[in-house]
C-alpha cells in the first residue's frame, strides 16, 4: 500500500480521551497529514465506541471532500474488537471498500476482517517491522497529546471558569 493510516485511542477510565491518525506514504511518516482527534460523544472507558467515533468523523470528512485522499491500508491498533469496530464505523461512511486490519500487541499478530485466525509474520519480516513502526508511532502521537490536555487539565483553576478574569488578575487572586 502506498498509503497506510493508523489510529490509536489514549485515555485513562475515559478522562480526557483522545484518539491519533499518522499517515505513512511509501513506508515513511508524513507528519504534516497526522491528526489528533478530542473524544467528544463517548463518556467512561469504551475504546471501542472512541474509535468508531475517530473513524466516522475521518471518514466523513472524506465523503465531504474535506480529507478526500483516501489511504490503501487502515491500520487499527488492537485486537479483533477494535478492528469490528473500525469496519462498521467506516462502513457507516460508505467507505467500505478501503482495506482495513489491526495490529494487537502481546504476539503482534495482524487480524483481518475476512480471517478467523489472525496471521502471524516472522519477527525479522519488513512488512511486521513498518506495521509496528506505525503503530508505536499512532501511540505515540495519541499519548503525547492525551498528556498535553490532561496536564492542562490538572494544572487549571477555579478562577478559569469565571467570565472577566484575565491571566492577569489571576496571578494578582492566587498572590
Amino acid at each position: 500500500p502506498q498509503r497506510i493510516e493508523c489510529y490509536d485511542i489514549s485515555n485513562i477510565q475515559g478522562t480526557s480521551a483522545v484518539g491519533s491518525m499518522v499517515v505513512f506514504e511509501k513506508g515513511r511518516p508524513k507528519p504534516a497529514h497526522y491528526r489528533r482527534f478530542r473524544i467528544k460523544t463517548v463518556s467512561g472507558p469504551d475504546d471501542y465506541a472512541m474509535l468508531k467515533e475517530v473513524l466516522r468523523r475521518r471518514f466523513k470528512r472524506a465523503a465531504e471532500g474535506i480529507w478526500a485522499v483516501l489511504p490503501d491500508l487502515v491500520l487499527i491498533d488492537g485486537g479483533r474488537g477494535q478492528l469490528n469496530s473500525a469496519l462498521e464505523a467506516i462502513g457507516e461512511t460508505g467507505n467500505s471498500k478501503v482495506p482495513v486490519a489491526s495490529l494487537a500487541k502481546e504476539q503482534e499478530e495482524i487480524f483481518l476482517p475476512d480471517s478467523i485466525q489472525p496471521l502471524q509474520l516472522p519477527r525479522n519480516s519488513p512488512a511486521l517491522h513498518l506495521l509496528q513502526r506505525l503503530r508505536d508511532e499512532a501511540h505515540r502521537f495519541a499519548i503525547s497529546y492525551y498528556q498535553r490536555l490532561h496536564r492542562r487539565r490538572s494544572l487549571g483553576s477555579v478562577l478559569d471558569e469565571v467570565s472577566g478574569i484575565g491571566p492577569r488578575r489571576k496571578r494578582a487572586l492566587l498572590r
